[in-house]
């Protein structure tokens, strides 16, 4: 597969730990989230236009709402957003303690149930991912330290999701009808950062994730400077090298979707990183070949 060399930021604006990058279609708009700057935003469809919402606590993922605005999945709860005001409404409370945990990565699944992966703020595996539906909030994988790289087949009979500090990415068969995941399969599995191994020579851990018309699955790999797009059977189709150590999730964009977005982070590099990296932080963008899937509605 041929990718376009043109990769730049789509906004000079740079994020702490940018996520959750979300095409809203029917406003030609890019969302994303800054986790610790507590922040939600948007670009406008004329590629200028920046809006911010600071926001009382961090937020993991965004979703686009069924019956209108988004859903945001913070540290303190599920909230319904609207845009146009800006205000907020609590919908779910949190279903962990807020004190160690939070939410993470999310992605709606064809039906409109929005998955999201937790996250333990030690890194241990006492975090869950969540099926979020009008029936409420249930946890169905249990043992996650690190939830991410939420991702639906474009049957929606295949659920991929990866723990990132594992280094491994998951594939489940998916029930759509039930809403019910299988057991798990490796998809992928990537060598752990050794002690004193420069960066250099790491490819990387996965983290967000998003799959495009004919069911590839792409990954960001967080300090590996790099983005794969992996065969349903966990073949490498390709690496593409970016310009930042850290990238964190890719989206499908544009009115064809086929511009794809991937957001990076800044917060906590070496300074002569940043400084050789002054896309850090920025959402990236580039042209592809085949095209994303369209981003459903949570039901919530």
């Amino acid at each position: 597969m041929s990718l376009s060399p043109d990769i730049r930021p789509a906004h000079p604006h740079a994020a702490g730990l940018g996520e959750s990058p979300l095409w809203h279609a029917q406003e030609q708009a890019l969302y994303w989230v800054d986790i610790p700057g507590k922040a939600l935003l948007r670009l406008r469809a004329d590629g200028e236009t920046l809006d911010r919402w600071p926001l009382p606590a961090e937020p993991g993922c965004i979703a686009v709402r069924a019956r209108g605005g988004l859903l945001m999945a913070r540290r303190d709860g599920v909230h319904a957003f609207d845009p146009a005001t800006g205000r907020s409404e609590l919908l779910l409370p949190p279903p962990y303690d807020p004190s160690r945990q939070r939410f993470n990565d999310g992605k709606a699944d064809p039906q409109g149930r929005w998955w999201i992966g937790g996250i333990d703020d030690a890194r241990a595996p006492e975090a869950f991912f969540y099926r979020l539906d009008a029936q409420g909030c249930q946890a169905l994988i249990a043992g996650v330290s690190t939830g991410n790289g939420l991702a639906f087949s474009p049957d929606g009979r295949r659920l991929y999701c990866s723990d990132t500090k594992a280094h491994t990415v998951q594939v489940r068969d998916y029930d759509p009808a039930a809403g019910l995941p299988g057991e798990p399969r490796v998809l992928a599995r990537f060598a752990p950062r050794e002690v004193g191994q420069p960066l250099s020579s790491y490819g990387g851990r996965p983290d967000g994730a998003a799959v495009d018309a004919e069911g590839a699955y792409w990954v960001a790999m967080f300090e590996g400077q790099r983005l794969l797009r992996l065969s349903p059977e966990g073949e490498v189709l390709t690496e593409l090298p970016l310009p930042v150590r850290c990238p964190t999730m890719p989206a499908f964009g544009g009115p064809d979707l086929r511009t794809l977005f991937i957001t990076t982070a800044r917060q906590g590099r070496p300074a002569e990183e940043v400084a050789e990296q002054p896309w850090a932080g920025c959402v990236l963008q580039l042209r592809v070949e085949v095209p994303g899937l369209p981003v459903p509605a949570v039901t919530l």
